[in-house]
C-alpha cells in the first residue's frame, strides 16, 4: 500500500475552513483542478453520499463518503471510478485547530498504484493534494 499527505496551515480559524473543505459536495470551491460537483447517491455530508466530479480538461472522478464528523472536523472518502493510476484509494481531510486564529489541513491518502510505479503513483496523489492545499494557502494568506 502506498500513501500521500499533504498540509498547510492557514491565517484562519479551524471553524471558519471547516466550513469550507468539510462540504463534501464542495471540492470545486478549493480545488483548481474541479469544476464542479454533484451528488449521484444520498445527502451532502450523510454517509454513503456519492459525488461526481467534474475536472478541468474533461474526465471525472466519483467517490463516497465514508465517514464525516463536524466536531472532529474531518471526513474520509474513498474512490469508486476515475482515471487516475490507483486502486484500493481511501482519503482522510481534516482540519486541525492551531490557536491564535490558525488552523491547518491535513490531506492523506492511501492507494495501490495501477499501471504505473509506486513512485509515480504517489507522485500523481501528492500533485493533487499540493494543488487544493495551495490553493487554500492562497486565499487564507492574510
Amino acid at each position: 500500500m502506498n500513501s500521500a499527505q499533504g498540509e498547510v496551515t492557514l491565517k484562519a480559524s479551524a471553524d471558519l475552513v471547516w466550513q469550507i473543505v468539510g462540504n463534501f459536495n464542495g471540492l470545486q470551491v478549493w480545488h483548481p483542478a474541479v469544476t464542479g460537483s454533484q451528488l449521484t447517491a444520498g445527502g451532502n455530508n450523510q454517509v454513503g453520499a456519492e459525488r461526481l466530479l467534474a475536472l478541468d480538461g474533461g474526465g471525472t472522478i466519483k467517490e463516497r463518503l465514508l465517514d464525516h464528523s463536524d466536531s472532529e472536523r474531518r471526513y474520509r472518502y474513498c474512490i469508486l471510478d476515475s482515471p487516475l493510476p490507483v486502486s484500493g484509494y481511501e482519503s482522510v481531510v481534516r482540519v486541525e485547530d492551531s490557536g491564535d486564529g490558525r488552523c491547518r489541513v491535513v490531506w492523506s491518502g492511501s492507494f495501490e498504484a495501477q499501471g504505473v510505479s509506486d513512485g509515480q503513483a504517489a507522485e500523481i496523489v501528492q500533485g493533487i493534494y499540493d494543488a487544493g492545499l495551495g490553493y487554500l494557502r492562497e486565499q487564507f494568506a492574510g
